[in-house]
């Protein structure tokens, strides 16, 4: 390993995605900016975001309706303050988009093309072609990137955060003074910052089966978690309905605004079964729309269902869903001609570590913003491209929330790493064993249906696969994998622990012993000082 470091700025920001980078771009005209992304600055969920940016922009619309529809498909659950906070921000964030040079969709007369998702009652997502998140991204980060106070360190992996409890300093409430990076060189470098925000995305890949991208692996709930947060209804995995099905091909989304503009779901016999479910068929809520697939599924022993895009017809396919179409060419499928084999896969984290609207959380100076965060916007069920809205809004909430508290560097004297007694790494297999069996344990056992059976079985796995992992993780130099694969056993196991305390079923949590939705709603948390 190369020679410890310390580098000193005024804010620290893990994660590259919407949220990162707006708030980046904020408060780097008040001091010094570090964002950190563990790969390209394009690896995030942000850039896989296919649908758009819900807003109500149409004159037919109201942010009174779309409030109603965000409630509504939290079942119950959602933070009503929260809701009326970030949704009436829409059409403002929308227009800051566009004047920052997003290239949102026009119809012809120079309006923004709206389209229509599940939940919604009108249309309301602003889109880029199927590719919004990551027009909205590559803007951002060409701002960012332009900017002189901002340094930009790819390829670097938050190992953990630094807090004066960690340290021993227990003069007043536990406060985040900044984190340790793994370099690309191996070497890990000690940042200090006044203020921290985390913004690291969701956690998809603790399924076997996601539509996220390989860095989703819980980073930012299992730092915050181990720094002191408390963490809330992390047993809320939104599974999106319609994931490609395919022996060799990465997974590839398949974004409900083709069920919007008029996709149909079929069995292998073409029959659409999605009425049996819900009057609203297709466009019903992704919790109801995944829970159908699933069930058609196991009920006649399928791998998958399909995705029949031939009613939208050849023009509004390639005009408004090309990237789709491309992928799917490339590996032999045409959704011009034939139906597409899809299955659920793990989504979007509703739950997370326990935040109000701009970030705050129980440790000092910590922020969590976007996926990584829980403010009770999503309730139990995220109502179709609220993701990129809430992450916008909380990103400029946080930004001004730390602007005005001016605070600065209580103590830059920060240890260096101590990897003393570390040994060599003579093999590696342990690592992948460990990812494997985590991740089929959570999708067998905590998957779209759960059952206390189901739940008991997952934990007890996790238990012993955390342990091992422990040991290695001590005995070892740490590497990118590793860091890893503790960050995931972790999030795994919270994620169990929180379904096992929801005694009910409520949008995205389904439980066989618990079929029935309980009289009142309460939000699931944990703290790390429980058990």
């Amino acid at each position: 390993m190369g020679d410890h470091s310390i580098q000193h700025f005024d804010y620290l920001i893990l994660g590259s995605g919407a949220a990162g980078l707006l708030a980046a771009k904020r408060l780097a005209d008040h001091g010094r900016v570090a964002i950190v992304n563990k790969g390209d600055f394009s690896e995030s969920n942000t850039y896989q975001a296919q649908g758009g940016i819900a807003g109500a922009t149409n004159v037919a619309d109201s942010i009174e309706s779309h409030i109603a529809d965000t409630i509504h498909a939290g079942a119950g659950l959602c933070h009503e303050d929260v809701v009326n906070q970030i949704i009436s921000s829409g059409s403002r964030i929308i227009q800051e988009l566009i004047d920052l040079g997003t290239p949102f969709d026009t119809e012809a007369t120079g309006t923004l093309h709206l389209t229509r998702e599940g939940g919604h009652s009108q249309r309301r997502v602003a889109h880029s072609k199927d590719a919004t998140g990551r027009a909205i991204g590559e803007t951002l980060l060409q701002h960012v990137q332009q900017h002189p106070n901002i340094t930009c360190l790819r390829r670097h992996t938050a190992v953990d955060l630094i807090t004066s409890r960690r340290l021993g300093r227990h003069s007043g409430k536990n406060s985040c003074l900044g984190a340790y990076l793994l370099d690309p060189d191996g070497s890990i470098i000690t940042i200090s910052a006044a203020h921290t925000v985390v913004a690291t995305g969701g956690t998809g890949k603790v399924y076997m089966y996601t539509s996220n991208p390989h860095a989703a692996t819980g980073d930012g709930v299992a730092m915050a978690w181990r720094a002191g947060c408390t963490v809330m209804n992390l047993e809320l995995m939104q599974f999106h309905p319609t994931c490609l099905y395919h022996a060799s091909s990465p997974t590839i989304l398949l974004t409900e605004a083709l069920r919007g503009e008029g996709a149909h779901l079929v069995d292998s016999q073409g029959r659409r079964f999605a009425f049996d479910y819900d009057k609203r068929g297709e466009l019903a809520p992704r919790d109801i729309v995944a829970r159908a697939i699933d069930h058609e599924m196991k009920k006649h022993g399928q791998d998958c269902m399909f995705l029949d895009v031939r009613p939208l017809g050849e023009e509004t396919i390639i005009n408004y869903f090309p990237n789709i179409h491309e992928r799917l060419m490339a590996i032999g499928l045409d959704m011009r001609e034939q139906p597409i084999p899809v299955v659920p896969a793990a989504h979007y984290m509703c739950g997370g570590v326990k935040a109000d609207v701009a970030g705050r959380t129980s440790v000092e100076e910590l922020y969590v913003i976007g996926e990584a965060a829980c403010t009770g916007l999503h309730g139990a069920n995220r109502l179709a491209s609220n993701s990129l809205l809430e992450c916008l809004v909380m990103a400029e909430f946080c930004a001004d929330a730390i602007i005005k508290t001016n605070t600065k560097p209580q103590d830059t004297t920060l240890p260096v790493w101590d990897d003393s007694g570390t040994v060599p790494e003579t093999e590696r297999v342990q690592i992948k064993q460990n990812w494997d069996e985590i991740r089929a344990t959570m999708s067998n056992y905590v998957g779209i249906v759960r059952s206390n059976e189901r739940l008991r079985r997952a934990r007890r796995r996790l238990n012993l696969i955390r342990e091992e992992i422990a040991s290695y993780y001590w005995q070892y130099p740490i590497s990118r994998d590793l860091i890893e694969l503790r960050n995931l056993s972790l999030v795994a196991d919270l994620i169990v622990r929180s379904a096992q305390m929801r005694h009910e079923s409520r949008g995205l949590h389904y439980s066989t012993n618990y079929p029935e939705t309980a009289a009142t709603a309460e939000d699931t948390l944990l703290t790390p000082d429980q058990l």
